[in-house]
């Protein structure tokens, strides 16, 4: 809302008499319509995009029923990154312990 005001603006100065009275102001006006009119395409860009983010249905949820098997590899990729989280942890762990015997071997299973 606030980009569609300021496109507003800025067309609404372009149509000033001013800007055929002013070069300098015209030109002024301009750079900054172009620059309203830019930022206003980006945000509806980045709405759409998190649109598609979110689904229609919201979340994931819309893309899982619709594409099955991309679900199926994120799920996957979720749960080897929690089980490396955790052996990393278990790691740290015993990297931390005084190097004994059943401690290095622990370290290096």
């Amino acid at each position: 809302a606030m980009s569609k005001s300021a496109v507003k603006i800025s067309s609404d100065l372009l149509s000033n008499p001013l800007c055929e009275q002013e070069p300098g102001f015209l030109e002024m006006v301009t750079a900054f319509d172009t620059a309203m009119k830019r930022m206003d395409s980006f945000n509806q860009e980045k709405v759409r995009w998190l649109w598609l983010e979110k689904g229609r249905a919201g979340g994931a949820g819309w893309f899982s029923s619709v594409f099955p098997s991309l679900n199926m590899a994120v799920k996957r990729r979720e749960q080897t990154l929690q089980d490396y989280k955790r052996l990393q942890s278990k790691v740290e762990k015993y990297e931390e312990k005084e190097r004994t015997g059943p401690v290095l071997a622990k370290l290096h299973q």
